[in-house]
């Protein structure tokens, strides 16, 4: 029997990200080959124009899973009974701005974003923060619509999960999808903290942990990370624009997961609300290993930690604490 269609909202739908991701959307790569879906596409009023064309370009594509296209630039229209949501729009960085600026106008517009889908949205929506500053952006969404659920509120750390098994899968000359469970702990920022220690890769005689195979801790422990970390700066001084396939990819890879299930054996990274685990506090959203199963998210329990990775998960997780009073202290 046919699946009733799935409402998916795209915020920033007229930008970079947001062209490279609708498509993916509408030809079943977020949520499935056969499940239909509605896309909602937000944007602010200068682009109400550009993101007609984009509807326009999504006509044109005939995709078969698509049955309907919303495009506005009404917050309130565009979040009305979406069951995802995907927020790519957010004030980006300009030069000479302070983060205390950017923080601000992040604030303002997360918090009416928030207002709007906790009143509008189907129940159990969920939501996924893409825009940076992408954790404190989804904590100040959960704050404002008290009534989603927090294990709802998540934010992309996938595009570095995904970044970490490539830099794994070209260093050892092996499939990406032989890797698996390498983990990014903490902010999406420069700050996190890519750890190899429970991957694996599959070999002709099975599986084998990446330390053993790399056989280079000095590259693991250093240019491994920072390759990782800066790869966003390294892509938009190449492109002279920010990650947006791998990002939009990404994106659909952390709702696909999160809805569809995990493999068995394997998890991935996803910037959840802390429970306190791993030491990190409670009240952040952090990146942590989770598996997913029947729409729900449940962070690994267990992993050792190390020294060399317990230092930059404490520093990682100083970083959102102070974001945190940051982006508060724009609310008063």
């Amino acid at each position: 029997m046919a699946k009733d269609p799935m409402r998916v909202l795209v915020t920033g739908a007229a930008g970079q990200i947001g062209y490279a991701l609708v498509p993916m959307i509408a030809r079943g790569v977020m949520l499935g080959a056969d499940q239909p879906v509605i896309l909602h596409m937000l944007d602010i009023p200068p682009a109400a124009e550009a993101l007609n064309g984009v509807k326009m370009e999504l006509v044109d594509a005939a995709f078969p899973l698509l049955k309907g296209v919303v495009a506005t630039t009404d917050v309130v229209e565009a979040c009305t009974g979406v069951n995802v949501a995907v927020m790519v729009g957010g004030f980006p960085r300009k030069e000479g701005m302070e983060r205390k600026d950017v923080m601000s106008k992040n604030v303002s517009i997360y918090k009416a974003q928030a207002s709007a889908l906790e009143a509008h949205a189907a129940p159990n929506c969920k939501v996924l923060v893409v825009a940076n500053p992408a954790n404190t952006n989804a904590l100040i969404l959960k704050e404002f619509a008290p009534s989603i659920p927090e294990k709802n509120v998540t934010c992309l750390t996938r595009l570095d999960h995904n970044r970490a098994l490539g830099q794994i899968s070209e260093r050892l000359s092996v499939q990406v999808s032989d890797v698996k469970n390498v983990i990014i702990w903490g902010n999406h920022s420069s700050t996190q903290c890519p750890d190899v220690n429970h991957a694996t890769v599959k070999t002709s005689a099975g599986e084998k942990p990446v330390r053993e195979l790399v056989a280079d801790d000095e590259w693991l422990n250093g240019e491994f990370i920072t390759t990782v970390q800066q790869r966003g700066a390294a892509i938009i001084k190449a492109r002279k624009l920010s990650s947006a396939l791998s990002a939009a990819s990404s994106a659909c890879d952390h709702i696909r997961d999160w809805v569809l299930g995990t493999p068995e054996g394997t998890f991935v990274s996803m910037g959840v609300y802390s429970d306190g685990s791993y030491g990190v506090p409670s009240g952040l959203i952090y990146s942590f290993p989770v598996t997913c199963s029947g729409g729900e998210w449940k962070i690994v329990q267990g992993l050792p930690i190390d020294e060399f990775s317990r230092k930059k998960l404490d520093a990682t997780a100083q970083e959102l604490s102070e974001e945190k009073s940051l982006a508060y202290s724009c609310l008063e």
